[in-house]
């Protein structure tokens, strides 16, 4: 049942999110997952919708407009500047050395994360959309990659970590 409801409404889907998902700026494969996620909720809560159809076009419209609202509110982070007279040269040394090592830790990282938290790292403070199309990835699946990405960064670190620190 649930899988006939998918594969019927994916021409549908398909068209809907192009025809939306161009306007607002966002990619039609990001919007096409958060539609097939809600449906899987309501799925999940309440069964298959009565009016697969219209269902399928309210929640498409639905998502745009979170997708609107995102981007309207979305911006990059205002960092407070730095001021270097409270830092001795040994601080400044340290942090360096520190950023340097996070740096050299990224670019041994395997696959493509080097280059999302690369991207993530930037001084320019690319936003998620951006980033994912640098990549030419879903914008979507940032957030997971991301994940998967540190927890492989705080692996490779755990080692020089371990070691730097003072015991007993």
């Amino acid at each position: 049942m649930t899988y006939d409801l998918l594969t019927t409404l994916r021409p549908l889907l398909t068209a809907e999110v192009s025809a939306e998902a161009h306007a607002t700026g966002t990619e039609p494969g990001d919007l096409e997952q958060a539609v097939w996620l809600r449906l899987l909720e309501h799925l999940a809560a309440d069964g298959p919708p009565h009016d697969p159809p219209v269902w399928l076009r309210r929640a498409v419209r639905a998502e745009v407009r979170r997708t609107r609202r995102t981007s309207r509110r979305e911006g990059p982070y205002e960092s407070e500047p730095v001021d270097e007279r409270d830092h001795g040269p040994e601080q400044t040394a340290l942090t360096g050395a520190r950023h340097r090592a996070l740096r050299e830790a990224v670019h041994r990282l395997p696959g493509r994360c080097s280059r999302l938290l690369q991207a993530l790292l930037s001084p320019e403070d690319p936003t998620y959309r951006e980033i994912a199309g640098e990549l030419g990835i879903s914008q979507g699946s940032l957030g997971p990659e991301r994940s998967r990405c540190l927890g492989c960064l705080r692996r490779l670190l755990a080692p020089e970590v371990a070691a730097r620190q003072v015991r007993g």
